[in-house]
């Protein structure tokens, strides 16, 4: 091992994620209502082998285990969501204590264990009461969000210190309404458009709120990011990986720290910005105590506006170790969002809150499961990590994606991300040997 990974500050917070509909299960428990992926995946042909998170890794009901396991991987962190339609069954108005009562019994648990709670109060499963009612593209969505955010913070707000309003609003809007590839399903630019304004108002008007609620707490926001590399250097590989950057990072990057939305993608999109009220922008720069960074991999962009006979040859290309998901492996890409974070935003913490990979994994004959690829992939992000520290950016926490084996979105149980094999048949979990390693680098790192 090299021991220089280890050298990280003595407050550095080491931790992994999960996500409600992702590990829960008891889809509809306990008066918890519909939520949109709940539509989703219940629709034929939306989700791999027509898998659905009505189970999960049944963490709704195994969750003292899960706590338990938790504590032995010697995790300091763990972030998790709160499922909007289980506190507020149609998305506003009645409560559910019983669901309300859940997440207090796991922060509880959580601080008897010595482990501190990250709560994110959205990851993507609005309730289907609301998305019949318009969902994020409709301007109502988002006095429900400050809602339900009230409600939780009111009710978790003396034990948890940290918060996340959203988790990636760029996966919520694009790829929710116009991709269509995940809940709602839709394929409406404009709808995506909307909705990604009214994500980001949602959780600038929510911020005030969490901070009157939980006192000296720590709130802010997770994107998913990644480095455009042009893939040549001809002005039109170069200008296409401006735009692609705008589409992904600057769109959400720029209004967060007050410079409003990047007027080359507003051009770039078509749109007149009619949704976007008085005041809204100001609502959005509210002052963050930290960003999260969801980061898996870099994009390498090659103008599609030029044909290949008219463009340079491709210089720049994907390296050969690729992922389950076909993401290439590139750990320098993370030490670039990390500095950019810094340097070109003056993001004041900046916190890891995803970084993991999908490889296959398999039960050898002694019950194990060795999984090299994965081990080399977070070491070497780490290693990332700690070379962004030491040129002064203030990271100061890394969660892994994920804690366990969970259902991955559009692709069901097909992708396995866990430091912890779960079997979905008998629910036993299975403790990797990158959750081994993981485990000794923060035991090394403690005692350094």
């Amino acid at each position: 091992m090299d021991k220089k990974l280890f050298q990280f500050p003595k407050d550095f917070i080491w931790g992994a994620a999960t996500a409600s509909y992702q590990i829960e299960g008891a889809w509809n428990e306990d008066e918890k209502g519909e939520s949109i992926w709940d539509r989703f995946s219940h629709t034929p042909g939306k989700v791999q082998d027509g898998d659905t998170g009505d189970v999960a890794c049944d963490h709704y009901h195994r969750w003292e285990d899960d706590l338990e396991m938790i504590k032995r991987l010697g995790l300091k962190a763990y972030r998790f969501s709160t499922a909007w339609p289980r506190v507020l069954p149609s998305g506003s108005g009645k409560v559910s204590e019983a669901g309300l009562d859940f997440y207090s019994r796991l922060v509880d648990g959580l601080l008897k264990l010595d482990i501190e709670p990250y709560v994110t109060l959205y990851h993507w499963d609005l309730p289907q009461k609301l998305q019949d009612k318009g969902g994020w593209p409709a301007r109502m969505v988002v006095d429900a969000f400050v809602e339900y955010a009230d409600v939780v913070s009111r009710a978790l707000g003396d034990r948890v210190k940290n918060w996340i309003t959203l988790n990636e609003p760029w996966v919520s809007a694009f790829v929710g309404y116009k991709d269509g590839r995940h809940a709602p399903g839709h394929t409406n630019l404009d709808e995506a458009l909307a909705a990604s304004h009214h994500l980001l108002l949602a959780h600038g008007r929510a911020v005030p709120v969490i901070r009157s609620n939980s006192r000296d707490s720590n709130v802010g926001i997770t994107l998913n990011l990644s480095p455009k590399y042009p893939a040549s250097p001809s002005v039109a590989d170069r200008a296409a990986a401006t735009s692609d950057d705008g589409y992904l990072n600057r769109w959400f990057l720029d209004p967060l720290v007050g410079r409003g939305y990047p007027q080359d993608t507003v051009r770039q999109h078509g749109t007149d910005m009619a949704f976007v009220q008085d005041g809204d922008l100001e609502a959005i720069a509210v002052p963050l105590d930290f960003v999260g960074v969801n980061y898996y991999t870099r994009n390498i962009v090659r103008s599609e506006k030029v044909s290949e006979a008219e463009n340079v040859p491709q210089t720049v290309f994907r390296g050969d170790e690729i992922t389950e998901m076909d993401w290439e492996v590139f750990p320098e890409g993370l030490y670039k969002i990390l500095g950019r974070l810094y340097f070109d935003y003056n993001f004041p913490v900046i916190h890891i809150t995803e970084n993991g990979a999908a490889f296959v994994d398999n039960v050898n004959a002694d019950g194990e499961v060795d999984d090299p690829e994965r081990l080399s992939y977070i070491q070497r992000h780490l290693q990332q990590v700690h070379r962004a520290i030491e040129a002064g950016i203030p990271v100061k926490g890394y969660f892994a994606w994920s804690l366990m084996d969970n259902f991955e979105w559009g692709f069901g149980y097909s992708k396995r991300f866990g430091l912890v094999y779960v079997d979905y048949k008998t629910q036993k979990r299975i403790v990797k040997s990158s959750a081994k390693w993981y485990q000794q680098a923060i035991e090394q790192n403690s005692a350094a």
